[in-house]
């Protein structure tokens, strides 16, 4: 790892203890130490205004046409407790990293440049309760296919009128699929929109006009003049606006205290879409056109210029099955004359009355296609006269790139807007859904040392099948053209695909060499937990797999662990909803049901909201910085929330307060074994391996480490240990955890350990820095195996000699002082096996100390294992808890089909 700067490369100023580089392609903190981040998405409710889930019809048009509504509440409470609740909860899996989508649609609702500054202002109290939890944050503009107004989420209901689009005709010219408008306007039946059919709206009329419009309106639409401006500019302009507007505020908060300690960056737009740009032929639908969805009927543009005049086409029907799209018959669609573009009565000469633009009507003819006022088709033949129009710039003729020739300009103007108000924000740089980057220059003043490469990657088969198949296929790969015939991509059994899901992610990782030594970070990434007719909900079966959820559990394992291995991934899943989640509608939005839990999920009469908490107050205490699972006891259970912890943060925790903390993190969870996984949180070096055996519980890292990486004095090397796998055995007694029993005088625990070396000294005195007692007291020989068992009362602390040992005290990494804590219940039941170093366990959190090389020696190569000291913690025994049955005998196998019998984990299968 190279030495970490004193200043800042995007500003030249000193930098702060909590500063976050991105150099040799990882996270690096002000130690130098390489973090991964690994979090989730906060929220996908946000995509909506509270109460306003996507299959709501009534009052969906009224409100938009008054100015829509405002967003606060999204995406937490703050204000009856329960964020709280839900940030310990995220804490307490162990996540470090939130991505914080939030909509333009919230911030501008109410007309152009009209901002929403009580949305702001809510959106900086909910940024600031999740600094208070120790999360770092990066901010994600969010959409799908525009707007909820044309099926999907973002921009406010302004910008479709602007482009001369009639909403209410949406669905009847099929220029998107609305969920509350679903099959028909007229008789809408919205528990009936098939799985993922609403990313089909990339491939109709709506989104390859708005997208064009949005990114290159100059060239291909340069008729369309709105307050004297091309409608490009108009809505990038907005757009830009708009999220300009809240990093201005957010940096104005309390001396901008939220930036960099707690926001360390930006994405850009969510999957932005290039819309018709570069299309070939607008007869047809290219094959390598990887963001359109083909499900349900699937008009050509040709089809869909003409649905959107009002004419009647018949078009291709597609299903979706266990081997991906095929088409099986046609539909027609008429919608009987209605046309998708506004005819612009309630304009006065181009003004309109309610959003005040002007538009020139002198060449924009509103009523009419765009499209067909430019050239590109004939509306009383329907014959498409410049079927290539998209592909060529229309004064140039060379044809055109929308990666370089649009959405990079639109990047850069974005950058340098947010830069304005947050200068040292690391910018998340995300193309088109498995597009490749552009290369940016030195000259381009853009990325400034501060980047991170922001991809996006889905399991697909599971995602639109909703079925966890023994085949699976490497879609990037063929995107890709790393094939040459489909079936080469074909992977059968566990073991080929949880490779062949690796290789793709790090084919997505090596993506970000084209823009430089720069670390990637996987912003969504998830699995849908309503598989098989929702049969883990016992909908299916009488009932009999209600609550089983390992089908999801192999499924976002196989997804997780390709972050995993040499990769050593970054990333943020998809999703988690607080409140909104139902079994029936699941994350509120489109059918989608991916959220990592749901209150349809709480196996019991625990209340998961207890009342107000009082804010954390952090400024000036010390050792910890954010509440730990420790504040999730309950007194008389496994020690009271003051001697946890809670207390120095001036919290008081009310009467329904969770029974143990492993009820608390698996009640109302989802496959939560697969994402509250062990990952090294800072490791002092780089992780070369990083392996997790969900099936064993364990956990196995390699790491490397040089001349170049020692650390500040006492640093160490921090692992998170998840509790839901390495539960100490008293919270797992039904019920409440038992009481622990608690030692007034602390053990000395004796260790297998190398002699000490020449210079190693015992002593008395009351206390012992950390350089001291790593350096001078426990120094094993490199190749030194040691395996440590935790008591009641302490893990891993380092023995200092014959006479006395140096305890752990609770709060602080490293062992401190002689003087014995106030005895702590452990969480966590553990051996670890390092061949090299000394390691203790403080809560949730593994610290682990080895020798670092001095300068001209050669990198050293050091490993852990850990697993849990009771046996494994089964997915079916978080099932049985559930339903307050016994946890079964450990020799009990999981159920396996017979290609997982025949394919074990480890093993390879490819159909070639």
């Amino acid at each position: 790892m190279p030495k970490v700067p004193q200043t800042s490369p995007a500003t030249g100023l000193p930098t702060s203890s909590s500063y976050i580089y991105t150099l040799d392609c990882h996270f690096v903190d002000s130690a130098g130490r390489t973090l991964l981040l690994r979090g989730v998405n906060l929220s996908g409710a946000s995509k909506a205004p509270v109460g306003h889930l996507s299959y709501l019809l009534e009052d969906f048009w009224d409100s938009a046409e008054a100015g829509g509504e405002s967003f606060v509440g999204r995406p937490l409470n703050i204000d009856d407790g329960s964020a709280d609740v839900h940030l310990a909860r995220l804490r307490g899996w162990g996540f470090n990293m939130l991505r914080f989508p939030f909509t333009w649609e919230a911030i501008e609702h109410a007309g152009p440049k009209k901002y929403d500054y009580e949305f702001i202002d809510y959106t900086i109290r909910v940024l600031q309760k999740c600094k208070d939890y120790g999360f770092r944050v990066y901010l994600d503009p969010h959409q799908d296919t525009w707007s909820r107004f044309s099926g999907g989420s973002g921009a406010p209901y302004w910008t479709l009128a602007a482009c001369g689009i009639n909403p209410k005709h949406i669905t009847d010219t099929q220029a998107a699929i609305i969920h509350c408008e679903y099959p028909l306007a007229h008789a809408p039946d919205p528990a009936a929109l098939p799985a993922m059919i609403w990313s089909t709206n990339y491939g109709r009329l709506f989104s390859q006009t708005v997208f064009t419009l949005f990114f290159a309106g100059r060239d291909f639409a340069p008729d369309c003049i709105i307050d004297g401006v091309n409608i490009q500019d108009y809505l990038q302009d907005h757009y830009i606006g708009a999220c300009g507007v809240l990093a201005d505020r957010i940096r104005e908060y309390d001396n901008g205290s939220l930036l960099d300690d707690c926001i360390i960056g930006w994405d850009n737009m969510n999957e932005p879409f290039e819309g018709l740009c570069g299309w070939d032929d607008l007869n047809t639908i290219p094959a390598r056109q990887g963001s359109t969805l083909k499900k349900g009927p699937s008009p050509t543009p040709a089809q869909g210029l003409r649905l959107g005049m009002g004419k009647a086409q018949t078009v291709d029907h597609w299903t979706f099955g266990m081997f991906g799209p095929s088409r099986d018959g046609t539909v027609t669609i008429d919608p009987k004359g209605r046309k998708l573009w506004s005819d612009g009565e309630e304009e006065v000469d181009g003004v309109h009355p309610k959003w005040g633009w002007k538009r020139d009507t002198t060449k924009w003819t509103l009523g009419t296609c765009i499209w067909a006022q430019h050239g590109v088709w004939d509306i009383e033949t329907g014959y498409i006269v410049r079927p290539d129009y998209f592909k060529y710039h229309p004064l140039t003729g060379q044809e055109v790139d929308f990666i370089t020739d649009y959405w990079k300009p639109h990047f850069v103007a974005y950058t340098q807007r947010i830069r304005s108000a947050h200068p040292e924000a690391i910018i998340f740089v995300q193309p088109p859904v498995f597009a490749k980057p552009p290369k940016f220059e030195e000259d381009d003043d853009c990325l400034q040392g501060r980047c991170a490469y922001s991809a996006h990657y889905y399991d697909g088969l599971t995602l639109v099948t909703r079925h966890w198949n023994w085949f699976n296929a490497d879609a990037l790969g063929l995107l890709r053209g790393k094939y040459s015939s489909p079936l080469q991509a074909v992977k059968v059994g566990s073991g080929a695909i949880r490779k062949s899901l690796q290789e793709q992610l790090a084919l997505l990782q090596s993506d970000a060499d084209i823009l430089g030594p720069y670390p990637t970070i996987i912003g969504e990434i998830g699995t849908p937990f309503d598989m098989d007719g929702k049969k883990s909900y016992g909908w299916t079966d009488k009932g009999k797999f209600k609550g089983d959820y390992r089908n999801q559990e192999k499924a976002l394992d196989a997804s997780l662990n390709g972050c995993d291995g040499s990769n050593g991934l970054n990333y943020t899943i998809w999703t988690f909803c607080p409140d909104d989640h139902s079994h029936q509608w699941g994350d509120g939005w489109n059918m989608e049901d991916l959220s990592l839990w749901s209150p349809d999920d709480v196996w019991n009469d625990v209340q998961q909201q207890p009342g107000p908490l009082a804010p954390p107050k952090l400024r000036g205490t010390p050792a910890i910085s954010s509440p730990s699972l420790d504040t999730l006891a309950t007194t008389g259970s496994i020690g009271s929330l003051s001697t946890l912890g809670l207390k120095r943060f001036g919290h008081s925790l009310a009467r329904n307060s969770p029974p143990n903390p492993y009820d608390f993190l698996t009640n109302g969870a989802r496959a939560v074994r697969a994402f509250a996984r062990p990952y090294p949180s800072k490791v002092v070096g780089k992780p070369l391996d990083v392996k997790f055996d969900i099936g064993k519980g364990l956990f196995r890292m390699v790491v490397t480490v040089g001349p170049e990486d020692r650390p500040e004095k006492g640093l160490a090397t921090e692992v998170y240990i998840p509790l839901v796998h390495y539960a100490h055995p008293r919270l797992l007694v039904q019920g409440k955890a038992s009481t622990p029993s608690t030692n007034k005088r602390p053990q000395l625990r004796r260790r297998k350990t190398s002699k000490l070396s020449n210079d190693a000294r015992s002593t008395n005195s009351s206390t012992l820095s950390l350089s001291e007692s790593i350096r001078e007291r426990a120094q094993p020989s490199e190749d030194l195996e040691m395996a440590n068992r935790s008591s009641d009362t302490e893990q891993g602390c380092i023995e200092s000699g014959s006479s006395t040992s140096l305890l752990c005290d609770p709060s602080i990494p490293g062992p401190l002082s002689l003087s014995p804590p106030s005895p702590t219940p452990l969480l966590v039941d553990v051996e670890v096996k390092v061949s090299s170093g000394t390691w203790r366990v403080d809560g949730q959190t593994l610290f682990w100390w080895y020798d670092v090389p001095a300068e001209g020696e050669p990198p050293r190569e050091y490993t852990i294992e850990v697993k849990r000291q009771g046996g494994v913690i089964k997915s079916t025994d978080v099932n049985r808890r559930r339903k307050g049955k016994k946890p079964r005998k450990l020799e009990e196998q999981d159920e396996k089909s017979w290609c997982e019998r025949v394919c074990e984990p480890e093993s390879v299968c490819v159909v070639m």
